[in-house]
């Protein structure tokens, strides 16, 4: 696995979904607003807030957050008018990286993102600056001892899949952007809930990144995860197994 998915994988082994599970907690819960603002504030009508929901439950949000998430959006009691902002720049080794936020405030959150990549050598671009090298997905992860390789590769292509990778990190399973919910709910009824789904940027080329480069991008990538209106970050390089698993230390 390489790039958002090699990351994922960092941030599992570091803990870091336990030490910040509070702030985790309002960026999912901040997506279920705004799924319910947008659309109608039932999952089942609402194919933004269903996934907003499947993603919040995978991270074991508890039901009494999600409920007043939901209220919150569809009776808009905050008064927050959150918009999303996308943000594409390079970051060391070129390595070329996306933002995705909700933010209330554009000019407070492109600064926060543009000191970021200043801060470890990167540059912000335009949009649509680096985006061009991804493809959009349905992204669904499941641990390893879920199933085989074969099991789940079976599983994923019946499912309607476009495509499974499997390594000893897990399963990734990847689909169309529209067909999400039905891939995802077709391979929960086998396996269970899975480990995280929702809708990424796949690099469709890799950058590969040696220990000195690898260690200001993750830091790079760690400070944009850190911000509470961020809520995805993609990239497209690839770090030696040996290096990762001493990042991941």
């Amino acid at each position: 696995m390489a790039g958002h998915s090699q990351f994922k994988n960092i941030m599992y082994r570091k803990g870091a979904q336990d030490a910040k599970r509070s702030k985790l907690f309002s960026k999912l819960a901040r997506e279920i607003q705004v799924a319910a603002r947008t659309g109608i504030p039932d999952p089942e009508m609402n194919a933004r807030l269903r996934a907003a929901i499947a993603a919040a439950r995978a991270a074991n949000m508890p039901k009494d957050n999600i409920e007043r998430a939901v209220k919150r959006g569809s009776a808009d009691e905050d008064g927050a008018n959150y918009e999303e902002v996308r943000y594409e720049g390079y970051g060391p080794a070129g390595v070329a990286v996306i933002v995705e936020a909700l933010t209330d405030n554009r000019n407070r959150t492109a600064a926060e993102v543009r000191s970021a990549f200043t801060k470890f050598g990167g540059s912000l671009g335009e949009t649509g600056s680096v985006s061009f090298m991804f493809e959009r997905v349905g992204s669904i992860n499941y641990l390893p001892e879920v199933a085989s390789e074969d099991e789940m590769l079976e599983a994923a292509i019946e499912a309607g899949a476009g495509e499974c990778e499997t390594t000893e990190d897990g399963h990734e399973i990847n689909c169309d952007p529209d067909e999400l919910n039905e891939v995802r709910d077709a391979l929960e009824q086998q396996f269970g809930a899975s480990q995280n789904a929702g809708l990424t940027w796949k690099p469709q080329n890799t950058i590969p990144v040696d220990e000195q480069q690898a260690n200001s991008l993750i830091k790079l990538l760690e400070l944009l995860e850190d911000s509470d209106d961020v809520q995805r970050v993609s990239a497209n390089f690839d770090i030696p197994k040996d290096v990762l698993d001493q990042l991941g230390a």
